[in-house]
């Protein structure tokens, strides 16, 4: 928290305490435009700051946490949020890694099931296969 202290004026903070503790949780789970790996709430760029601004004058207008973020995506787009929403878009987003550890996992369980025991001694060949063994090996 000791670089979100510096990224926000101090014309920007609410008188409000409640509401100031709303708009930095809300500041901190948006991405800043410019940065792209900083929220807003820890970046100085200029549009940071706008979107911090307008963050709290939307909760002073008395927009819920929800209204507030709605808002921001619908101008921004999902990409402003830090951590995606699930829903029909996104989905994909947040299954592949599981798919992907799920279908490593069973690969593992086949691979190893498949190995020999180390010191095993491989099975003795039954009759018909020594015949048929025979039979290759002397060309008839």
């Amino acid at each position: 928290q000791g670089t979100a202290a510096l990224a926000v004026n101090p014309d920007e903070v609410l008188s409000d305490p409640v509401l100031e503790k709303r708009a930095r949780t809300i500041s901190g789970e948006l991405r800043c435009m410019v940065c792209q790996n900083e929220s807003i709430d820890d970046s100085n760029a200029e549009l940071a700051r706008d979107l911090r601004i307008l963050v709290r004058d939307r909760l002073k207008e008395g927009d819920s946490d929800e209204q507030v973020m709605d808002f921001i995506v619908d101008r921004y787009g999902e990409f402003v949020l830090l951590k995606p929403r699930l829903n029909a878009r996104t989905v994909l987003l947040w299954g592949f890694p599981v798919v992907i550890l799920l279908i490593g996992a069973v690969a593992l369980v086949f691979a190893f099931r498949g190995r020999k025991r180390v010191g095993e001694a491989p099975q003795p060949l039954t009759e018909s296969e020594k015949a048929e063994l025979s039979r290759l090996l002397d060309g008839k």
